[in-house]
């Protein structure tokens, strides 16, 4: 009875094998497929929960039964998310097929309305992100970039912060 908690009724190698195909199915889903929104949390952190979830679901995993085949099945799915993530810090190649590159909103206050289009960003979510980081004028912008993560970066124009200092005649 408990013991059989611990039995494994499914091969280890097809526990791994489902895994792994669902782990990168998905991983091909998010990086391709979906759009990156406006400030989410990094897709592999996304992909681990989810699928870590659906792990324990029988479906998945061709009805396992056991607290072990889960246990492989999960410890499979996280080790590739691990690799994952060594392999995009050490090599170049994998972190740009891992993470999308960044991609500009907004050069020299002009907004770069095929970028956004591509994003399914619109105007009005673009200038609540410029508000957020005290922007009121998308004039005010030197360049504005969705980021791998989601995140919208900006770098103002010089000046468009600070008031120009006033020129004082010499001696007073």
């Amino acid at each position: 009875m408990i013991g059989d908690i611990f039995e494994v009724h499914v091969s280890v190698p097809e526990l791994m094998l489902r895994g792994t195909l669902v782990y990168w199915l998905l991983f091909l889903i998010f990086r391709f497929i979906l759009r990156r929104d406006v400030g989410s949390v990094g897709i592999a952190d996304i992909l681990l929960l989810v699928i870590v979830a659906d792990a324990a679901q029988n479906a998945m995993s061709g009805g396992y039964d056991t607290l072990t085949e889960g246990a492989i099945l999960v410890l499979t799915i996280v080790a590739w998310n691990w690799l994952l993530d060594f392999l995009s810090y050490h090599f170049a190649a994998v972190r740009r097929f891992a993470s999308p590159e960044r991609l500009t909103l907004v050069s020299r206050g002009v907004p770069r309305l095929r970028n956004m289009r591509r994003e399914f960003i619109t105007r009005e979510e673009l200038q609540e992100k410029l508000r957020e980081q005290g922007i009121e004028d998308i004039s005010e912008v030197k360049v504005a970039y969705l980021e791998g993560d989601g995140q919208i970066s900006v770098i103002r124009n010089s000046g468009s912060t600070q008031k120009k200092p006033e020129k004082r005649a010499p001696g007073r």
